[in-house]
């Protein structure tokens, strides 16, 4: 089961210096990364994931990203699968993102 997590929850998570940074990964195409990214996101599109699995860390808690949360989704259950253990999806992506912490994230 993937943790969702809401984008207020995130950015609270982000602002405290008493618990380690997740790691942001943005499955979202290159052309979609060119409208706006969250601060510190890799990108990753997802067709590549698979390639780029051993980029990841697994020790370090990873925070999957799209533009409305379902590829992350999909991206976080392929990461299970692959052995990965510390994931969350961003529940409604940059898209709820732009809605409840950064307005000025273009939506698309």
């Amino acid at each position: 089961m993937i943790a969702q997590l809401e984008p207020r929850d995130l950015a609270a998570w982000q602002r405290d210096p008493a618990r380690p940074a997740p790691v942001l990964v943005d499955v979202r195409e290159p052309n979609e990364h060119a409208l706006g990214l969250i601060e510190g996101s890799l990108t990753m599109p997802l067709q590549t994931l698979p390639a780029r699995v051993a980029e990841l860390p697994r020790d370090r808690d990873l925070v999957l990203v799209c533009r409305s949360g379902n590829r992350s989704q999909r991206a976080a259950q392929w990461l299970e699968q692959a052995g990965f253990t510390r994931l969350f999806n961003l529940r409604g992506g940059v898209l709820a993102w732009s809605t409840d912490v950064d307005p000025t994230m273009p939506r698309y």
